[in-house]
Parts: C-alpha cells; structure tokens; sequence
C-alpha cells in the first residue's frame, strides 16, 4: 500500500483565490486549442523528422547533425507533451487526451502510466519526501551530465533499456517504483505498455534495417537521445534550489517568462507555480492564470538567462552552506491581511 495513504498522510495547500467565474473559464478546456498544441507540436515533429530524412537520403554526412539536433530538441519535449496529456486537460474530448498521450509516449519512449501514478503523489505532496520522490531536493547538476543529455544521451539509452526491460518482467528499478506498482491495479497496465515499447521498436529497428532503412529508428525510436540541451535549460527550472516541506507553491516552484517558441515547446510550463496551485487549468490559459494572480507571485525572472543566473547563484550558495534554500519573496496581499 502506498506509504502516503497509509498514513493519512496530507497537505494544507495554500492557493491564491479566485473568483468563480474566472476560475471556470481559465478550466474550460478546448478541442481547438487542444488541437493548435498538441498537433503543432506533433506537426513540428513530423517536419523535423522528414528534414533528417531528406537530408540522409540527398546531402553529405556532416548534414546529419544540425538536421537530428533540431529533431532531437523538438522532440525531447515529448515527456512535457506526456505529461499535459495525462492530466487530462489538452483536449475537451476525453479520447483525444488519451490518444494523442499514447502517441506521444510511444515515440518518446515514455511509460505513461508510471508517470501518471508518480506525478499523481508529486501533485498531491509537492515536494514532501517520502510521499513525493519523483523530485527530491537538493537537485544537484554536473556538466558531464548536461553534455551527455545535449548532445548524445548514451547513458539515457542504456537506462531507458534497463528499466523497461525489467519492467517488462515485472521488476521494480527502485523503491519508489515498488511503492506505487506493487499491489496495485496499474502494476499489469505499467508492465504491459514497457512490453509495447519494447516490442514495438524492436519491430521498428527490424523492419527499417532490412530495407536498409536505418536512418528510420535513429529519428523515431532514438529521437530521446540527442538534442536534449533546450529541454535541460527549460525543465530544470521547476524546483531546483527551492523550499520543500512547505505549504505553498509559491515557495518550491519557479515561474519565469520565455519567449512564445519555447512556450509552445515547452506547453507553457514555464508558469509552474501556477501549474501546481490549479493542475486542472489547461497549459494553453496558465498565461491568463498568471496575469490573474501575478499580485501575489514572487517577482518573476525575464528569460533564460536571467532565470539561471539566479538558479546557479543558488546552487554556489548550497554547495558552500548544505541545507541553504531560497526563499522567494511573496508579496503581502489585502486577502492575507484580512486573514
């Protein structure tokens, strides 16, 4: 049994108000919208894998690099489309949700259903170790791991092998894993999509080579593993230097502002505080739930590069004093006055 229910384990989450009105309509989810996200991005993918192709198939080797690292950027962003689509907030139409998570988990080599049931407890205990362990603070970077995952991800693919593979059998790569599968209804479900991920590519890697083809499993089944250094600088920002076991979202996530590209890449989860404090909002209106609620937000860095230049100022400070987190200023609002 998962240890959090056990223990009647809870939260008392803090969310800035919203009136009703404005709260149902920044919940109203759109077929639309839905369809301007997610197959946008899919049509990105199409296009960029199409390019590797041609340029294989027409031009000279040295070609191939800038061509599947413009693929492989696009496509790491596969887990951010995952994870919108699991919540079940892209699409109006529940099938559309469910179909085009398939999809996206298929080629991204992801197991959707481990990912809903870990980022279930994520959502739930935001930061509270042990009821949530799919992020646990400190969050520590080396720059051997940022060159494997932005250029090729060697060790991703071995890791991603392992643990499907033991999946597949039934196994557990962690104590995390154990706790959320062992016992529980997902566990076939779990184990059944890491044997369609195994086997479906497999069946891609055969056929593609046999025809001499083998360019097809690079873009399709490998796309993971290159190209990753955009998707390093955009969802690391989320929690990274930030307070755990604390009540409010506006302690232990980010927000920042990024430029339209790399919101749509990214499905606009650079408004995480406000992705935590109301997960049912659709990514396509957390821009509309920050402009409603930005009052109370801590000061929100511009960009990039001014995001990390205050994450690396915070991982040097922790690197000189162990247990050091930031402590975002909230700004003092006439509803916290009044309570």
């Amino acid at each position: 049994m998962n240890e959090s229910k056990e223990n009647n384990y809870s939260v008392g989450w803090y969310r800035v108000p919203l009136p009703k009105e404005l709260r149902r309509e920044l919940n109203a989810r759109s077929d639309v919208k839905g369809f301007m996200q997610a197959g946008g991005y899919l049509g990105l993918m199409f296009l960029s894998g199409l390019g590797v192709f041609l340029v294989w198939q027409n031009l000279s080797w040295p070609w191939l690099i800038p061509a599947l690292f413009i693929h492989g950027t696009i496509c790491s962003f596969q887990i951010n489309a995952v994870h919108e689509l699991v919540h079940g907030t892209v699409f109006k139409t529940k099938w559309l949700n469910t179909l085009f998570v398939h999809f996206f988990a298929f080629f991204g080599w992801i197991n959707h259903r481990f990912f809903w049931a870990s980022h279930t407890e994520h959502h739930k205990y935001t930061l509270h170790d042990p009821h949530d362990m799919e992020v646990v603070l400190p969050i520590k970077f080396s720059l051997s791991g940022f060159m494997k995952g932005a250029f090729i991800n060697i060790p991703g693919i071995q890791w991603k092998l392992k643990r499907d593979f033991k999946t597949a059998c039934g196994m557990w790569n962690n104590d995390w894993e154990k706790q959320l599968c062992e016992g529980q209804k997902r566990r076939h479900a779990i184990c059944n999509w890491s044997r369609i991920l195994i086997g479906g590519h497999l069946l891609i890697a055969v056929v593609s080579i046999y025809f001499g083809l083998w360019i097809v499993p690079i873009i399709v089944s490998l796309n993971f593993a290159y190209g990753g250094a955009l998707l390093f600088f955009l969802n690391n920002t989320q929690h990274v230097g930030l307070q755990d076991h604390t009540t409010d979202f506006r302690l232990n996530s980010r927000t920042f502002y990024t430029n339209p590209v790399f919101r749509f890449l990214y499905w606009n989860m650079n408004y995480h505080i406000e992705h935590h404090m109301y997960a049912s909002v659709p990514c396509y209106n957390l821009s509309k739930l920050h402009e409603a609620i930005k009052s109370e937000l801590p000061p929100t860095p511009n960009g990039l590069i001014q995001t990390w230049f205050h994450i690396i100022g915070v991982l040097y400070r922790q690197q000189e004093e162990p247990g050091y987190q930031y402590e975002p200023k909230i700004p003092e609002s006439e509803f916290r006055k009044a309570v």
